[in-house]
């Protein structure tokens, strides 16, 4: 049996027009050959009527437990499955609607950002074995106690890459309302080119860095279980990017110039940076101590660097006010400054090849962008950049790597 999972986004099912179109793809599929299963997200965006964040703003924050609250936010994927699966049913196709648990997905019980733990792809494939097309509500598990969970925001993607895994499918494909993934955002970066293949570890990496593509757990599941995924236009015939692992080159790196080394530029806003002084005569358990309180409250820390005298490091907006607690309960000296935006360029040839980083610091002296912090990885480079300078960023790193024009042969 060819099975191919097809996930359909929010914007891809809110309107009837919409709808349809995404039916097209699944009658395509069945045209084809395959065995379809879709998974939906919920229909439309904010202000929507079943949207997910519209259904958040039906209560007042903290009323409900996290427990009741993924009771709640479940319910969106629930109707646009529903919808989607009498769509199919007046285009001549047999449906069955299944929620994540009738799905097989078991999470645990870490209400609002649950993590799958198995997935059973008998009762899935019993519904492909009666000739019905499975349509399952995205986003949603559920734990072994029976209580319904939410997977977190994009958790539409990691449904549909964990299906595709259990049940073996030939691709997944991520339907959204553009047609790939790019190598910059467009809305900064106007010449910003669609990507025909990506490796599953650039474009996890990208994912991690701000592209908004599909989710980061999403394609760790597509990469441990080597599963193809092409990320696609709802509303155009363009074959998208392909995201798989990439065969083995003869000479990967000797013909690779830094300055081609690259596939992606990205960015994260809404930053601020922290710097924090040691205490006079104090040992380096200061640091230990720092990171340790920050960590208990549940505050992740980025572009780290220590040292003796000092630590540098940066937290969300959102979270500066529990930074500034944990920081004063120690008694530790700090400055913050906001307004702060990571910048990162994305490439697996970046690994071992010397010249990057002057290609990165060139490109950045050379629009007038100060380079506040740096941190780096096998596949990326990322620099923390003033907010107001984030943009001239990305479009100086775009053009210095010139991922604006299609790649040469070696």
């Amino acid at each position: 049996m060819r099975i191919i999972v097809q996930k359909f986004g929010g914007t891809s099912v809110a309107a009837s027009a919409q709808r349809e179109r995404a039916v097209d793809w699944v009658v395509k599929a069945r045209e084809d050959g395959y065995h379809p299963v879709v998974v939906v997200s919920a229909m439309g965006r904010r202000g929507e009527p079943y949207a997910t964040d519209t259904l958040l703003s039906l209560i007042e924050p903290g009323t409900l437990s996290a427990r009741d609250l993924d009771l709640l936010l479940s319910c969106g994927e629930i109707i646009a499955a529903a919808v989607f699966a009498s769509r199919l049913v007046r285009r001549g196709l047999e449906a069955r609607v299944l929620t994540g648990g009738q799905a097989g997905i078991v999470t645990d019980d870490t209400f609002g950002e649950a993590r799958i733990v198995e997935v059973d792809p008998e009762p899935v494939r019993q519904v492909l074995a009666s000739g019905r097309i499975p349509v399952v509500a995205g986003f949603q598990g559920i734990t072994s106690d029976g209580d319904i969970t939410t997977l977190g925001r994009g958790g539409s993607d990691t449904t549909a890459a964990a299906l595709g895994a259990a049940l073996q499918a030939e691709v997944v494909d991520i339907f959204t309302d553009v047609d790939g993934i790019k190598t910059a955002d467009p809305r900064i970066v106007p010449e910003a080119r669609t990507l025909a293949t990506v490796d599953y570890e650039e474009v996890f990496q990208m994912a991690h860095l701000g592209a908004r593509v599909i989710h980061p757990r999403a394609v760790e599941i597509a990469r441990e279980f080597r599963v193809p995924v092409r990320v696609r236009s709802t509303f155009s015939a363009s074959e998208g990017t392909l995201v798989a692992a990439r065969p083995p080159a003869l000479d990967p790196w000797a013909h690779r110039e830094p300055e081609r080394s690259v596939t992606g530029v990205t960015y994260i806003e809404g930053l601020v940076q922290v710097v924090v002084s040691a205490p006079a005569g104090d040992s380096a358990d200061w640091s230990l101590a720092m990171f340790d309180q920050l960590a208990r409250r549940g505050i992740s820390v980025d572009l780290i660097n220590l040292f003796p005298d000092r630590a540098y490091f940066t937290v969300p907006e959102a979270r500066r006010r529990d930074a500034e607690g944990a920081l004063e309960a120690l008694g530790l000296r700090y400055e913050i400054q906001a307004g702060r935006a990571k910048v990162s360029v994305v490439g697996s040839a970046i690994h071992g090849l010397p010249g990057v980083m002057a290609q990165v610091v060139g490109a950045l002296r050379g629009a007038g962008v100060e380079v506040l912090q740096t941190a780096d990885s096998h596949s990326t480079i990322s620099c923390l950049v003033d907010r107001a300078q984030m943009e001239q960023a990305l479009r100086a790193l775009h053009a210095r790597f010139h991922l604006g024009e299609e790649v040469r042969s070696s």
